[in-house]
C-alpha cells in the first residue's frame, strides 16, 4: 500500500474490518466493481461458499432504504420465483452492519450469498438475452404491484424531478461530459419536452410503482437456463416501462436498438400486458434514461465506466435527441 492510501485502498481496509461481523476474519477479498458502492468477492477457506460484500457509499441510501431493498429482494425470491442475492445476517442477527475505519469513517455493509451465473455477452445473442430480460422484468413488476411494502419502506424516486429536475439523484445533467454550447441548447429543449410529456403521462398505479431501475444485461445472470437478477441498489419508484429504457443503457444509439426493444417487449408480454398508451411513452423514457446517465457520467467521472463511456456519449445523445424531437415535437 502506498504512503497515502488511495480511495480504493482505504475502502478495502474498511471491508477487511467488516468481515469479523460475520465471523470471516482474514478471509481474502477481491474488488469486483466500484460505482455507487464498492463490491468485493469474499473467498473463505476451502470448502466454504463464496460471498459478496457490499460497502455502501455515504449519502446515497438511508438505513431504512437499504432495509427496504433487502426486503423486496427476499420477497421476490420467496413469492415470485425470481432468484436474487440474499443478505446474510451478521453474528448479531442484523443484515446491515455499520462499520467504522479511521481512514474512511462509517459505512453500511451488507454480505450477500454468491449467485452462480454468467452475464450475457454484448457480442453474443442479444436477441435471446433481451427476450429473457423482458420476461424477468415483467415478473418483478407483477410482484411489485401486489407486494405489501414494510412500514419502514423508503427508496429513491425516478420521476422527472429526481432524474433531470430540481432534485436529481445523480446530479445535474448539465454537469455531463463534453457539453458544448450547441449540445447544451439542444439538450435543454429535449429536457423541456421530456418534462411536458411525462407530466401528461402521469403516475397511475398500472404504469408507476416499485421498479428495479437498472435492468441492464450487466445485472442479469444466466445459469443452466435460470435467469437471476442482481444489483437492486437503484430500485425505487418509477414508471414500469422505465425498466425497458434501462435495458438499452449504452445501446440506445446502436442500429439494433429497435430490434432489441421489440424483443424485450415480446418477452415482457409473455407475463404482463402493455397497453398502447404506455408503449407510446417508451421513446420518452429511453431519452430520460439517456440524459440521466449523462448526469451520472458527470458525477462519477472517476469510475472506469465513466472513463470508457464518456467519449462520444454526449455526441450520440445529441443525435438521439434530434431524432426524438423530430418525432415527439
Amino acid at each position: 500500500m502506498s504512503a497515502t492510501p488511495s480511495h480504493d485502498e482505504r475502502v478495502a481496509l474498511l471491508a477487511e474490518a467488516a468481515l469479523p461481523r460475520w465471523g470471516l476474519s482474514g478471509a481474502p477479498l477481491r474488488l469486483l466493481s466500484r460505482s455507487e458502492n464498492s463490491i468485493y468477492l469474499v473467498m473463505p477457506p476451502a470448502g466454504a461458499e463464496r460471498m459478496v460484500l457490499r460497502v455502501h457509499r455515504t449519502g446515497y441510501h438511508t438505513r431504512d432504504g437499504i432495509r427496504s431493498e433487502l426486503a423486496w429482494m427476499r420477497a421476490l425470491q420467496a413469492e415470485a420465483g425470481v432468484t436474487t442475492p440474499q443478505a446474510i445476517p451478521g453474528r448479531d442477527g442484523e443484515d446491515i452492519q455499520g462499520v467504522t475505519h479511521p481512514l474512511v469513517g462509517t459505512r453500511d455493509c451488507v454480505l450477500f450469498a454468491f449467485i452462480e451465473g454468467t452475464e450475457p455477452a454484448l457480442d453474443g445473442d442479444l436477441v435471446a438475452s433481451f427476450r429473457q430480460l423482458g420476461e424477468i422484468t415483467a415478473r418483478t413488476h407483477a410482484h411489485s404491484q401486489g407486494w405489501r411494502r414494510p412500514a419502514y419502506f423508503e427508496r429513491l424516486i425516478w420521476d422527472f424531478e429526481h432524474c433531470l429536475g430540481a432534485a436529481p439523484n445523480w446530479g445535474p445533467w448539465t454537469a455531463g461530459p463534453y457539453l458544448t454550447p450547441a449540445a447544451r441548447a439542444l439538450l435543454e429543449r429535449t429536457v423541456a419536452t421530456l418534462h411536458r410529456q411525462l407530466a401528461r403521462y402521469g403516475k397511475a398505479a398500472h404504469r408507476y410503482g416499485l421498479i428495479h431501475a437498472d435492468f441492464r444485461l450487466a445485472n442479469l445472470l444466466v445459469h443452466n437456463g435460470d435467469v437471476r437478477v442482481i444489483d437492486f441498489d437503484d430500485c425505487g419508484l418509477g414508471w414500469f416501462l422505465y425498466d425497458a429504457a434501462t435495458a438499452l443503457t449504452l445501446l440506445e444509439h446502436r442500429p439494433e436498438a429497435e430490434t432489441l426493444l421489440a424483443t424485450w417487449l415480446a418477452g415482457y408480454r409473455r407475463v404482463r400486458p402493455i397497453v398502447a398508451d404506455d408503449e407510446a411513452q417508451i421513446p420518452t423514457l429511453v431519452m430520460l434514461r439517456r440524459l440521466l446517465v449523462l448526469a451520472w457520467l458527470g458525477s462519477h467521472a472517476d469510475t472506469d465506466l465513466a472513463r470508457q463511456a464518456a467519449p462520444g456519449y454526449t455526441y450520440d445523445s445529441c443525435a438521439l435527441a434530434e431524432r426524438y424531437l423530430a418525432t415527439v415535437g
